[in-house]
């Protein structure tokens, strides 16, 4: 499986993310932490550090060894191991694992998907929750995400697969350059199916971190699935 974070998207990642807001996903995620929390495609750290930072115990699992490198000049407090997140294992139980900003679309195929909600459901103790935050699907063919004088991303989309493509032209030291990443698109209703077969049970959803209304015109959701104790 190719590692598209590897190389230059890793040392750039925090610096092209900067204008995401991560203290109000820390707000959200602290109160479900506190029997410790694993992050599934933890990358950079930029939500586990803040969550740490709080006094959380947090461990994360991640494909790509630069990202964990970025990771790594933050804190050396922080396990992670590197591999697949619908896979691998790592010791102990949470209260919390969580995978944010569209991660479970990098597991490409349903079966990846499903695994990775099993995956969660056996990292967590009963009662534990398993947040994932991530887009609705567009039924547009191509969509224009962003249109700035330094980076234009369009996402290519094909409803019969649900392989969706984002294409990202971004200038770099004033040369234009490309990256075309492949994703899975998933609708919160086959989510909820993976979850049960998961035996994790929907216990709330939002339209955003600050927990405003999930609607049929919301753009992404933030949905917690519980462990039954």
């Amino acid at each position: 499986m190719k590692d598209w974070f590897a190389g230059n998207v890793a040392a750039r990642y925090d610096t092209s993310t900067a204008g995401l807001r991560v203290e109000p996903v820390v707000d959200f995620l602290e109160p479900l932490a506190s029997g410790g929390a694993l992050e599934f495609a933890i990358g950079t750290g930029r939500v586990a550090v803040p969550l740490a930072d709080r006094g959380a115990h947090v461990a994360g699992i991640d494909f790509s060894a630069d990202m964990v490198a970025q990771l790594l000049e933050k804190t050396e407090t922080i396990p992670v191991a590197i591999g697949d997140m619908a896979t691998t294992v790592v010791d102990g139980t949470f209260s919390l694992v969580y995978v944010v900003f569209n991660s479970i679309n990098n597991v490409t195929t349903q079966d990846g998907q499903a695994a990775t909600f099993a995956n969660a459901a056996g990292h967590l103790v009963p009662g534990g929750c398993f947040v994932v935050e991530v887009g609705v699907p567009n039924t547009r063919p191509l969509d224009v995400f962003d249109l700035t004088d330094t980076h234009v991303g369009i996402d290519e989309y094909d409803a019969d697969t649900q392989r969706l493509v984002s294409h990202h032209f971004s200038l770099v030291d004033g040369e234009w350059q490309r990256l075309s990443m492949p994703f899975r698109a998933v609708s919160p209703a086959e989510l909820d199916l993976m979850a049960r077969l998961a035996g994790l049970e929907l216990r709330e959803r939002w339209a955003d971190w600050d927990r405003s209304p999930f609607t049929a015109e919301s753009a992404k959701h933030v949905s917690v699935w519980e462990k039954p104790t």
